[in-house]
């Protein structure tokens, strides 16, 4: 992994500064220079700095800089990481006006495995679901403690029983030939919103999912912007179409356009 802080290569200093853990980014995948759902991804990121911060993000630099640290690498297939932070936020003053900084970490692609995951639900919600910030922490305890009891990872439940997303994946589920999206607060993502948009034709619903009436479901997928990928299994509750709702969802992404990234998109 190779990390740039405002188009250049970062220092010391620059890290440092991104140690005070307040912050928010997005992930995404490279191919060719090109990104599905670029704009979805600037989005996220205006969003969350006017969020965490009060402040607007300048999307056509954000993805300048994404642009150069994949020509200074000389990639045109890549896994980044952009973060937005700031070295000057200071947690004593933590509503006075500071100006952002962009980490954008380069390492080589990712693509996620289409193997049937069995998962366990865990009563648990991320701070601020809607937002992707770096508070990672908890994310990475309940998969470990998933993976300890012998599970792949763990879906989230709210306090009532109702399905959320996955320790750092959405889910979905499918009832006949309908396709469910939980309705629980969870961080929007998106694959997620790609996978709505090519499933257009089809069925879909997005609602209250209780974890009592899995056994309704005859099928459920897993996604991120590494890909897609079939969930076996959730506590008990197994899901028999679950490969074939998989390769559906694969086979929509298709139809996704990819944006290059040395094309200003329209984003904010």
């Amino acid at each position: 992994m190779t990390l740039y802080c405002n188009g250049q290569r970062a220092s010391v200093d620059d890290l440092a500064g991104a140690l005070t853990n307040y912050g928010h980014f997005t992930s995404l995948q490279v191919r060719g220079g090109a990104v599905q759902g670029l704009d979805l991804h600037l989005q996220r990121l205006q969003e969350g700095t006017e969020a965490l911060f009060g402040t607007a993000l300048d999307a056509a630099q954000v993805q300048a800089w994404m642009q150069h640290a994949l020509h200074a690498e000389e990639m045109r297939d890549a896994a980044l990481r952009v973060t937005v932070f700031s070295r000057a936020f200071d947690f004593r003053q933590p509503l006075r006006p500071v100006a952002v900084d962009v980490l954008v970490a380069v390492a080589p692609p990712v693509s996620m495995p289409a193997t049937a995951r069995r998962v366990r639900s865990v009563v648990y919600q991320r701070e601020l679901p809607h937002l992707k910030h770096v508070g990672t922490f908890a994310l990475f305890e309940q998969r470990r403690r998933a993976l300890q009891d012998g599970f792949d990872d763990a879906v989230f439940v709210t306090d009532d029983g109702q399905v959320s997303e996955g320790s750092t994946w959405n889910i979905a589920f499918l009832h006949d030939d309908q396709v469910v999206w939980p309705q629980a607060p969870a961080l929007r993502g998106t694959h997620e919103r790609l996978l709505q948009a090519g499933f257009a034709a089809a069925q879909q619903q997005v609602r209250p999912v209780a974890l009592a009436e899995l056994d309704r479901f005859s099928g459920a997928i897993a996604c991120n912007s590494a890909g897609v990928w079939p969930i076996e299994a959730i506590d008990g509750v197994t899901f028999t179409r679950s490969e074939m709702f998989c390769q559906w969802a694969r086979g929509s992404l298709e139809a996704a356009p990819w944006q290059p990234l040395g094309v200003i998109t329209g984003a904010g």
